[in-house]
């Protein structure tokens, strides 16, 4: 089963995220959720760096992304780069609510470190 975790601060914005896991809905390279959750996710931290100049801290391996967005003192980049991560949210709820038994996505509250 793929986890999602989103991780918001006290305003409701997203600092991080974090996916783990492999669906096992098919065999390797016919996985249609681990490709779908894949593109979603891996394009989304590519849009924020191509439209919006930001880099996430990222760490990526097989079964394994994390992001974190940085510090932004431009609330308007900052509005940009939430809409796309929101975004990433939207079409991973879609994903599970279509293929509940292989994506799971919770949300929690964190504390910028």
């Amino acid at each position: 089963m793929i986890r999602v975790t989103i991780y918001r601060n006290s305003e409701g914005l997203i600092e991080r995220f974090a996916i783990k896991g492999h669906a096992n809905y098919a065999p390797h390279g016919e996985d249609i959720v681990c490709a779908g959750v894949s593109a979603v996710s891996i394009g989304v931290v590519n849009a924020i760096e191509a439209l919006t100049g930001v880099e996430l801290e990222c760490q990526m391996k097989d079964g394994f992304l994390n992001g974190s967005v940085p510090v932004l003192n431009d609330s308007h980049r900052s509005e940009q780069v939430q809409l796309l991560l929101e975004s990433m949210v939207v079409s991973l709820n879609t994903m599970e609510d279509s293929y509940g038994s292989y994506i799971q996505i919770k949300e929690n509250n964190s504390k910028r470190r």
